[in-house]
């Protein structure tokens, strides 16, 4: 009951990120529906079944990636004052977020089922009932535990994800640098040569390569910003590219990783441009949400830090430093960004689409 109070009476843009992880949460749970209606349908097509299954944990990872990412920028699970003498200790708001995050999931849960059940004709009265009966085998009954075991692993994993994202830590010593770039850089190269070894084959090892080198790319997201602040610190700098490496470095394990993540999805995107060939509707959508995920996820990290920079920000206009200053800073971060991120995206892809393209 806490947990909906507080999400109640939220600001109404935290009650739309919160409607974007619903809206998510939706698309993931129809994915898994449709899965399950193609493995009742198809019932010797245990492997293609399968592959869909696993197809579908890409989205997963995306909306649950990003649903922690809104729970961390919630204001109303954020430690303040006072709010421990009435019970509201770190803890207990550890757990209100994860509450949260599991009621904004269920809710897109819940909109999947009775959207798949209206397009398979079994909840009528709506416009397009049964549109598409044939695709999801409404002449075959739909296994109820089954769907709702399918619609439950989102809010599950979504919730506990953000509860241990958000458990109180005891104050630890920031190190000069994150220490995942050489195991992210390791994992990219495995990746690669898995891609090109199973493109030779033409085994289904694509795939396994295409999520090491997604994770390679991930793990190596912090160490690659952190060096982005540390190259605008170089030759004799100013009070500006102090400013800005500075900001890049201390917020390199905040902001690195959902870089990383698209920097995957986006020479994945690379990849498939340069192969060619159309989509399913359904292959489409999963695409689609993994791309507006990650893509959002980026954006609220960068909320985020925003948010933790605010009292640095005002001591520094506060001391005479002119807005001006902040801005050229942020554009300067983001276009060194941009420099090492882009080419690094575009070189990835292309290399994974090399060995499929025979």
């Amino acid at each position: 009951m806490l947990a909906l109070r507080l999400v109640r009476g939220s600001h109404p843009l935290v009650q739309l990120r919160r409607l974007l992880v619903a809206a998510a949460a939706a698309g993931v749970g129809f994915l898994l529906l449709c899965t399950l209606g193609y493995a009742v349908g198809h019932p010797d097509r245990s492997s293609a079944s399968l592959l869909r299954l696993l197809w579908c944990t890409l989205p997963l990872a995306a909306t649950v990636q990003f649903a922690v990412a809104v729970a961390r920028t919630d204001p109303s699970t954020r430690p303040r004052p006072g709010l421990s003498a009435v019970g509201l200790g770190p803890a207990r708001l550890t757990a209100v977020a994860a509450a949260s995050t599991a009621v904004a999931c269920t809710l897109g849960s819940m909109v999947a089922l009775l959207f798949y059940l209206h397009l398979r004709g079994d909840i009528t009265g709506l416009p397009f009932d049964g549109a598409a009966a044939e695709l999801l085998a409404a002449d075959q009954p739909i296994p109820l535990a089954a769907a709702l075991t399918l619609l439950a692993v989102l809010p599950v994993v979504a919730a506990t994800a953000a509860g241990l994202a958000l458990r109180p830590r005891k104050a630890a010593e920031t190190t000069p640098q994150p220490s995942g770039l050489p195991w992210g850089v390791a994992l990219l190269a495995t990746g690669l040569a898995l891609e090109t070894y199973a493109g030779r084959t033409g085994s289904g090892g694509v795939l396994a390569g295409w999520i090491l080198t997604a994770a390679g790319l991930a793990m190596a997201g912090p160490g690659l910003t952190h060096w982005c602040g540390r190259l605008l610190q170089m030759v004799r700098p100013g009070a500006v590219r102090l400013l800005a490496g500075r900001v890049l470095i201390s917020e390199s394990r905040r902001i690195g990783r959902p870089l990383g993540v698209v920097c995957a999805v986006g020479s994945g995107v690379v990849a498939a441009l340069a192969l060619g060939g159309g989509i399913g509707p359904l292959t489409g959508l999963g695409a689609t949400l993994v791309i507006a995920c990650t893509t959002a996820t980026l954006l609220t990290a960068a909320l985020e830090a925003r948010q933790s920079r605010t009292l640095t920000t005002e001591a520094l206009l506060r001391i005479g430093a002119p807005p001006t200053v902040l801005r050229t800073a942020a554009l300067m971060r983001a276009v060194v960004l941009l420099a090492v991120f882009v080419p690094l995206t575009w070189t990835v892809g292309e290399l994974a689409a090399v060995p499929l393209r025979g």
